[in-house]
């Protein structure tokens, strides 16, 4: 299990990264998993043994309970603090009322402090906006996370769901006003999905920001169990919970393209998908999550599989984005400009 630095920080994380989403299961969050204690706290010390030190869970996920579970879970495994971080989020509803929500300097004071009490610990590592709130300055939201730093309430600061330009608009609040900044975004990015490749990796590459990777099965659709003629085990993730929103089509090309390589290499379909994530050099920890014991186990494996440059050739050949402006203009405009760095460096 290899180690990242967080985006400019020298906090190191796993590559992989154990996500809680199926733990407590209610309300909506039963149609993702159903995991209670004791089957959470197996999963936890597998991943712990398998060299994971990276755990994210959210306040919204099964109404609080993902974060109870995973606080209680650490405690009755006696991990020592230092050699797990943990990582949570805050933004979606939390209670009645029109506060108990977003990124208002209000609602994220309360909201650590509820998570610091579920997870049972004295700071977050790394504490993360859920989403964007159109209704709270961007400049209130980093000024109420440099105040959780500066407490010691939390280490880091991260945002998910977030589009370039409001990240970096972020940053530069940050930077102007001496405060702390995002250091990683969390976002969907999968071989089949690879919108974020438009804006978000250019601007992480530029801004030094860490990129995690949520769904990177996109919801169950790449774990191999579905294709062109396949529709998946009756009751599984994708028939129950048809989340994130995939072109089929494009899916399905990329199930076809991994499938020989997969076959070839005695591997599942989902651990060549985590692969491709894995070689992507932007990419800080991709998140799995997991009902059962040998799922976790299979996607651990992931980290094993060393893709040929001519098996991530083809994968990107039946990946890769169709040109979008700007993009195309940039490549053609700025191509004998690229040219001459290249002769200027002897590459």
């Amino acid at each position: 299990m290899r180690n990242h630095p967080l985006g400019r920080t020298g906090l190191f994380v796993s590559e992989l990264c154990l996500g809680t989403m199926t733990f407590g299961g209610t309300g909506m969050w039963s149609q993702i998993g159903t995991l209670q204690q004791s089957d959470a706290e197996r999963l936890i010390g597998q991943a712990l043994d398998a060299g994971i030190n990276f755990i994210d869970t959210a306040d919204v996920y099964a109404g609080g309970l993902s974060e109870q579970i995973t606080g209680q879970a650490l405690k009755n495994l006696k991990t020592p603090r230092g050699n797990v971080i943990v990582a949570t989020k805050a933004f979606g509803e939390t209670g009645p009322g029109p506060n108990a929500r977003g990124t208002s300097r209000g609602h994220i004071l309360d909201a650590v402090q509820a998570s610091l009490q579920r997870l049972q610990l004295d700071h977050i590592d790394l504490y993360q906006i859920h989403g964007f709130d159109p209704a709270t300055p961007i400049e209130e939201t980093m000024r109420a996370l440099d105040h959780l730093v500066r407490q010691g309430r939390v280490r880091y600061v991260g945002v998910s769901n977030w589009a370039a330009w409001q990240i970096v608009k972020a940053l530069g609040i940050a930077e102007r006003l001496s405060l702390s900044r995002f250091e990683s975004l969390q976002a969907y990015y999968t071989i089949a999905g690879r919108d974020l490749e438009r804006e978000l990796i250019p601007m992480l590459k530029s801004e030094g920001v860490g990129l995690m990777v949520w769904s990177p099965l996109a919801g169950g659709l790449l774990s191999g169990k579905y294709g062109r003629d396949q529709r998946g085990e009756e009751g599984s993730r994708r028939t129950t919970f048809d989340f994130p929103p995939v072109n089929r089509d494009r899916a399905y090309s990329c199930v076809d393209a991994m499938r020989p390589i997969a076959k070839a290499r005695g591997v599942s379909v989902a651990q060549i998908a985590i692969a491709w994530l894995l070689h992507q050099p932007q990419v800080t920890s991709v998140i799995i999550g997991a009902k059962r014991p040998e799922q976790l186990a299979d996607n651990i494996g992931a980290t094993q599989v060393a893709l040929s440059a001519d098996e991530l050739r083809k994968l990107d050949e039946a990946s890769r984005l169709p040109p979008e402006y700007p993009g195309w203009m940039f490549a053609r405009q700025g191509e004998y400009r690229l040219n001459q760095l290249k002769e200027s460096s002897g590459s």
